[in-house]
């Protein structure tokens, strides 16, 4: 069995096993890490043989940690992450390179309840195999507050405000906080994979796993962009964005994420119920402020810098143009008068 596991921010970690008997025997670690000293290969090997097939990620780097000699140093990898390629490899996970991604950037915007729909629609094509990977560049011309899933509606939003600014309120299938988008302040985005992409990782390495080449396309831009778990990508002068997921039962992982690009810090605050400790979160000193974390680190237009992410996505996994299909807009179209567009599905959490 062989599993890889490229760390956020780190290195490759590469490993090779049997198992017999629901032992795992002749297990082999390599990799681009670094390790000292060179002994230590040898007794995170040793560490490893024998331990059972069934043994879940936190025994097993618990195993490797007490078998690193005292003075052993540890760069680009850690105990945890060779737990991770190990689960990867025993449940025989699947990597990037294993498929052939499309990338569909459409000029033609669609409302956000639209993008909702859309996200649950893809990700089922995927699941079910009619779709391949995808990852989606949302674009929409509406403002709207995106609310996760377990949300309290009346928590989040004031009403009053919304109706003001001309801001609807959609819900979304994912878990998380409430987005709040208008056309050119943020770019979102959304990957459709199947599960077997992130077999073996707890949902935290998922999240920072699925998000990499972003971080590599923040970071030739010029960003000290990296994770904070559990799902925030952020830099040193403040948060940039974040993801929320989902698992789905036809076998897909759907994964969003969206980062600002210059939101009305002013007017976020009047529509949104958020406290000073989210303010602090969002990097907001003032209610009059901007949040334009990536115009002002980089100078660039929000084209400029979705181009630079669509080239980086190409590039490490060979992505190939496309867009939603007719039927894809159908089934979704169906879903937003059956599901997203009714105040049973927005009030679900009141």
């Amino acid at each position: 069995m062989h599993g890889e596991y490229k760390v956020p921010g780190g290195k490759l970690v590469v490993v090779d096993l049997e198992v017999v008997d629901n032992t795992i025997v002749d297990f082999r670690l390599a990799g681009d890490f670094f390790l000292e000293p060179d002994s230590a290969l040898g007794d995170i090997n040793a560490a490893v043989n024998g331990l059972s097939a069934d043994s879940d990620a936190v025994s097993i780097a618990a195993a490797v940690r007490a078998a690193l000699p005292a003075e052993a140093t540890l760069l680009g990898f850690s105990p945890e992450s060779v737990a991770v390629a190990i689960r990867r490899s025993l449940a025989r996970a699947s990597s990037w390179q294993d498929y052939q991604w499309q990338l569909i950037h459409s000029p033609r915007p669609v409302p956000p309840v639209m993008q909702m729909a859309l996200d649950e629609v893809l990700a089922i094509e995927v699941g079910e195999g009619r779709r391949s990977p995808t990852l989606r560049i949302w674009e929409w011309n509406e403002p709207a507050v995106v609310i996760g899933s377990f949300q309290s509606l009346k928590n989040e939003v004031d009403p009053v405000n919304a109706e003001k600014h001309g801001f609807t309120v959609v819900r979304r299938i994912s878990g998380g906080g409430a987005m709040f988008m208008e056309a050119g302040s943020v770019i979102t985005y959304s990957i459709y994979a199947p599960t077997d992409l992130v077999q073996g990782m707890t949902f935290a390495d998922s999240y920072a796993y699925l998000d990499e080449w972003v971080l590599t396309a923040l970071k030739s831009l010029g960003i000290d962009a990296y994770y904070q778990p559990l799902n925030d990508i952020t830099s040193p002068k403040g948060k940039i964005g974040g993801a929320a997921q989902k698992r789905l039962g036809s076998g897909a992982v759907l994964h969003h994420v969206t980062m600002s690009y210059d939101m009305d810090g002013e007017k976020m605050v009047q529509v949104l119920r958020i406290g000073r400790e989210k303010l602090s979160d969002k990097g907001i000193t003032s209610a009059a402020k901007r949040v334009d974390p990536l115009r002002s680190q980089t100078g660039l237009s929000r084209a400029e810098i979705i181009d630079r992410m669509k080239q980086t996505f190409t590039g490490l996994y060979g992505a190939v143009s496309g867009d939603v299909t007719d039927d894809e807009y159908a089934k979704a179209a169906a879903l937003v008068e059956s599901k997203f567009g009714t105040a049973d599905w927005i009030g679900r959490v009141p």
